[in-house]
């Protein structure tokens, strides 16, 4: 290679993350080792380029910059100067249409590792270093991709932490999840609020996470429906793991979870299926009880909205139910609203009926934790019956040739291993000490014991949930005769005696004395 002194010359330095900039084989050591070719060979150094960018063609901004830089300054018939092959691209295809580009800019290449040359040997050299470089890529991706595999065979996770969870370094080596605080706990009572009815759909859901000034956001200001989907479908907040892509069935995880198994099944299962009384968009504090209200003539919803009047403005509930006869008919709201808060205030129990069965549920808290080894044991023989199912749906399989059989025995299988980690679950649970009694119900019997006291003093989600609580279907609006007999739920059927159950006179011979209905229970 012959080279006048002082010749134009530039650098061109790459990394593929932003680690290597500032680790190792960096962007300072390049650029230092291209000065000391650069010197030797009496080449003038007028300009450097850096890229941390990964081995693609395509968002090169140093390497563009470099181009218009050649371009502009083409007299100069500048090099190009190179730490090694590998730092222009991992790939033989990149490699020579990059090559290329700063041939056609008009400069040339140059290499401390390597003679860039156009007999054919230099030509085979430099393709046997470039496919080297590949190969050496390619392996490395693959090896990554194996040992990122086996750690998630274990239970850890490998790929960026979901919402909620943040890496921490484990004893055990690598790293782990753990759940950071306070977002960890709004996840996880809005999924478990879900699967328990008190949110009827993702927006609902969606709303609850928004509300709280602590949960982030995204660049535009507000929660994606992808990011709710996210959550609500992913088993690391269970502490389970799965990769359909890498071909990992679901198991336990090493971290812990948000929520139960069990729980997240339930979110599952509701997904799947229909929702009552789904909040919408436009549902406010104004009109609380949008959507458990139906009207008594067409059965649909009634909508709510405010109407202007002479001097103000008035609420109504409106039926706008296209082909109903009451169209466009509304009411007013304090009418529906006040006949519901008569109905919360009926249904406040005496103190008498309030402290049976309070005595009735304590009674029964103490004889299931008696209980509690027996259910454990139960627990297990299901287990255990599950897995013979597996056991001979998987023989099954090995007898069959044909895919779609195979293929529904697959899915047979990987149903009854998620039944059989539920059990799991609950198997372990059995065996945990439970909360006390007045910690676990002392928040449900001071709802039943006045729910009028949260429908007064709460806000629009206390009394959505107050509404869910005590109605088994929608109220019903008679246009002629306003609300009809309300569906109440079972807990207030029970305690206002309106189970169905049917008194009829009996002879008393022949027959035990007669007994109250509560006493039955004790």
């Amino acid at each position: 290679m012959t080279r006048k002194s002082d010749q134009a010359a530039v650098i061109y330095c790459r990394v593929s993350t932003k680690k290597q900039a500032t680790e190792g084989n960096g962007l300072s050591s390049q650029e230092t080792r291209c000065r000391e070719y650069a010197g030797h060979r009496r080449h003038n150094v007028v300009k450097v380029f850096c890229d941390d960018v990964s081995g693609s063609l395509a968002s090169r901004p140093g390497f563009d910059d470099m181009l218009l830089f050649i371009r502009k300054n083409r007299a100069l018939k500048p090099v190009v100067i190179i730490d090694d092959i590998s730092r222009m691209a991992r790939d033989v295809k990149n490699h020579f249409n990059l090559k290329e580009a700063i041939f056609r800019a008009g400069a040339t290449l140059e290499s401390p590792t390597l003679e860039f040359g156009d007999d054919s040997d230099s030509i085979l050299i430099e393709h046997l270093l470039a496919s080297v470089s590949q190969h050496q890529r390619q392996k490395n991706g693959e090896q990554a991709k194996n040992r990122m595999r086996a750690r998630m065979m274990g239970g850890y996770w490998v790929h960026n932490p979901p919402l909620g969870f943040r890496y921490e370094k484990s004893s055990q080596g690598g790293s782990v999840l753990k759940r950071v605080e306070p977002l960890a706990s709004i996840i996880a009572e809005g999924l478990e609020g879900y699967a328990a009815g008190r949110f009827n759909s993702k927006p609902e859901v969606k709303r609850f996470f928004e509300s709280h000034a602590g949960f982030p956001l995204c660049r535009h200001g507000f929660l994606t429906n992808q990011q709710i989907h996210r959550i609500m479908t992913h088993p690391l907040y269970a502490g389970y793991l799965e990769s359909q892509a890498w071909g990992i069935s679901l198991r336990k995880a090493q971290h812990e979870g948000m929520i139960s198994l069990e729980t997240f099944q339930r979110v599952q299962d509701k997904l799947e299926g229909k929702t009552y009384a789904a909040a919408r968009q436009d549902i406010n504090a104004d009109f609380p009880m949008r959507g458990f209200v139906k009207c008594g003539c067409c059965g649909h919803p009634l909508t709510a909205n405010w109407s202007t009047g002479r001097t103000r403005k008035h609420p109504y509930y409106v039926c706008r139910h296209r082909g109903c006869e009451k169209f466009g008919k509304s009411v007013a709201r304090d009418k529906i609203e006040s006949a519901y808060e008569t109905l919360l205030q009926e249904l406040a129990p005496s103190q008498a009926l309030h402290d049976l069965m309070l005595t009735l549920f304590k009674k029964r808290w103490d004889q299931s934790q008696a209980h509690t080894r027996e259910a454990q044991k139960a627990l297990k023989q299901e287990v255990t019956a599950i897995e013979k199912k597996i056991e001979a749906t998987l023989d099954l399989m090995l007898n069959s040739e044909s895919r779609s059989v195979i293929g529904a025995f697959e899915r047979k299988v990987e149903e009854l291993e998620r039944k059989k980690l539920v059990l799991a679950e609950r198997t372990a649970r059995c065996g945990r000490e439970a909360k006390g009694f007045d910690e676990t119900f002392r928040t449900a019997f001071d709802f039943i014991s006045n729910p009028w006291n949260l429908w007064k003093n709460g806000q629009l989600e206390d009394k959505r949930i107050v509404l869910k609580l005590t109605l088994a279907e929608q109220l019903e609006y008679d246009w002629n005769d306003g609300i009809r007999t309300a569906d109440l739920s079972m807990p207030f059927k029970v305690l206002l005696g309106k189970c169905g159950y049917k008194n009829e006179l009996a002879e008393t011979e022949g027959f035990e004395p007669s007994v109250p209905f509560w006493s039955t229970l004790i």
